[in-house]
């Protein structure tokens, strides 16, 4: 039996706020690939070989597990990560229309909220949670992270706006379609948390086969699979129609030693994309009979480091005052949040 303790759950989400808040950064590295080229083998780390890899070595009969899963959860689970394979790249066109910041806030602002609360709609326990010893106060402290993100949020669109105005940049801007778009990528990236809870079955399955607190590897290969597909479909279509498959060889011109360490960057980018699911397993089994917060808590803890690396590689060095005191502000209150919602999920 695993021994709650949410201080120590809150530890692991913050450590995977920290892969996921930076499992982007070696795409800076790559040269002379496209976007698409590396998106497909980030992904493929991500959503098949590490879950593959990871479930196998810390999941007792893992393959057992996965072929006497009951047939119902497992294709629930897939079709749910597929889906939410469409909001990641619903993201990356918001982006185009609104700027990241703004996508970044609303996208992860709505997942927190849609991704904590809809399961427990769905699956049951949205009274009895909050009405629980705690409840009210994990309750408060969702409220003070959305308020945190919130500001999150606007600390960076008033960044991009600052630095606009130093470089005399046009920007197109279009909220309409951009939040469109965003309300997609919420929307599609709170299902992943649907998908992983449809999964649980599997976690519990692997929880009586001793995997202890490693029991939520079980199941993600099974989510991830689904992300996975959509996205080969749709780069491996988009790599044909733009001519850009053939980077995958060494026929496109590139270096034997550049294409090597396009790979290996690629690859860590998704291996960070997965670890911050590694940690969200492991925090979630110790937030106790509270573990419907692991979403908004991971959720507050990407944007808060994400941030925090921002901050660390002077992106902010050049805003204006008001907007530095903005983004100090949402990180403080992103802290208050973090250490209400541990606080509250210690009755019990």
């Amino acid at each position: 039996m695993i021994t709650p303790n949410p201080i120590i759950g809150t530890g692991y989400h913050a450590i995977g706020g920290i892969s996921a808040s930076t499992c982007y950064l070696p795409f800076q590295k790559i040269k002379k690939w496209s976007w698409g080229t590396y998106w497909l083998v980030q992904a493929f780390f991500a959503w098949i070989v590490l879950p593959l890899v990871i479930g196998w070595l810390t999941v007792p009969g893992f393959f057992h597990i996965l072929a006497t899963a009951p047939k119902d959860v497992v294709w629930g689970a897939f079709l749910l990560g597929a889906v939410y394979g469409f909001g990641g790249m619903s993201f990356g066109f918001a982006i185009r229309h609104i700027g990241y910041s703004l996508t970044y806030t609303f996208a992860i602002g709505l997942s927190a909220i849609l991704g904590t609360f809809v399961p427990l709609i769905v699956y049951g326990g949205l009274v009895e949670y909050f009405t629980a010893p705690g409840g009210m106060v994990i309750l408060l402290g969702i409220l003070i992270a959305l308020l945190g993100v919130g500001l999150s949020g606007l600390a960076g669109f008033r960044k991009e706006k600052d630095l606009r105005a130093q470089t005399g940049e046009k920007v197109q801007f279009n909220m309409k379609v951009g939040l469109v778009l965003v309300l997609i990528a919420g929307v599609l990236s709170a299902v992943f948390n649907i998908s992983l809870e449809h999964g649980q079955p599997i976690s519990d399955m692997a929880r009586a086969n001793g995997a202890g607190q490693f029991e939520g590897n079980a199941k993600y290969i099974v989510s991830t699979s689904g992300t996975f597909l959509v996205n080969l479909v749709w780069f491996v279509v988009l790599g044909i129609r733009q001519k850009t498959l053939k980077e995958f060889s060494l026929k496109s011109g590139i270096s034997t030693g550049n294409w090597m360490k396009n790979f290996f960057w690629s690859a860590l980018s998704g291996a960070l994309w997965f670890g911050q699911f590694f940690f969200y397993g492991l925090g979630h089994v110790k937030m106790g009979k509270f573990q419907f917060i692991s979403w908004v808590l991971h959720m507050s803890m990407l944007i808060f480091f994400s941030y925090i690396v921002g901050m660390i590689m002077k992106e902010w060095r050049n805003v204006s005052g008001k907007t530095f005191r903005t983004l100090i502000v949402a990180l403080v209150i992103l802290i208050i949040s973090f250490i209400v919602i541990t606080y509250g999920s210690s009755f019990q």
